[in-house]
């Protein structure tokens, strides 16, 4: 809609000094006012979902006579779903019109988004290739801004049991990783397997040394306690490293 485009131009305009801009339509009244109803978002979303652009499905999220000027201001601050979706609570209710309650429906929604990409257990699948396994946590950890520790518990068909647990988070090295805690819940599940797996908020998966020295210690307690690791994973944006495909730390 040309009308939701000059807008939000107007609004990353208006925004550039402050993130509490109070915005009106020019005639004083909100936006959503001079939108014709078959174009506002909530009968959009209802009836032509996937023709809706950004805007237009934050405005339908957080709902109100001032979602328009709402769902402008959070693109204005945030840019990309991506960033949104890594907004804390005192980011999003910084932001013009979001209060707490706001703020929790964009989280949930966000969420949500993610969780949608976790398989449910009546439908697990089977991890085969590092790709299996790669579409699966890219999506839930390329966008973390720390570094975070994964692991996919599998049973004797490598099929995923459960969702990914987080095992730890900060700086990983052998120092602070209890590798113990990667294997707890595969015992607790009398699994066969894990798949270990961590992100680097860089965006380039490339192993370091640490990375080895944790596969190696991964890979040997595993032996120790029967409980094979099938890979560790290092996702980045977009892309990921297989260490087992690439001989690291399984020899």
């Amino acid at each position: 809609m040309t009308l939701q485009r000059s807008f939000l131009d107007e609004v990353r305009g208006s925004t550039a000094k402050t993130n509490r801009w109070n915005p009106t339509h020019q005639d004083g009244g909100p936006l959503l006012q001079s939108i014709p109803l078959r174009e506002r978002p909530v009968y959009r979303v209802n009836y032509q979902v996937k023709d809706c652009n950004v805007l237009e499905l934050l405005a339908a999220l957080v709902g109100g006579k001032d979602q328009m000027e709402v769902a402008a201001a959070l693109l204005s601050r945030f840019e990309s779903l991506q960033s949104l979706s890594r907004a804390s609570i005192h980011e999003l209710t910084s932001v013009y019109g979001i209060g707490l309650a706001r703020a929790a429906c964009v989280k949930a929604a966000m969420e949500l988004g993610q969780r949608k990409m976790i398989p449910q257990e009546e439908h697990a699948p089977t991890i085969q290739t590092p790709e299996d396994a790669a579409a699966l946590l890219i999506p839930l950890m390329q966008d973390l801004e720390q570094e975070y520790l994964y692991v996919l518990i599998l049973d004797t068909r490598n099929r995923i049991i459960g969702e990914p647990l987080e095992i730890y988070h900060g700086s990983l090295n052998t120092s602070l990783v209890r590798v113990a805690e990667l294997f707890r819940p595969a015992i607790q599940a009398n699994a066969a397997a894990i798949l270990a797996a961590h992100n680097h908020p860089s965006g380039d998966p490339s192993p370091s040394p640490e990375d080895v020295a944790i596969t190696r210690a991964i890979v040997q307690a595993g032996k120790l306690l029967d409980v094979v690791c099938i890979d560790h994973i290092i996702i980045g944006r977009g892309r990921f490293v297989s260490l087992k495909s690439r001989g690291i730390g399984f020899n």
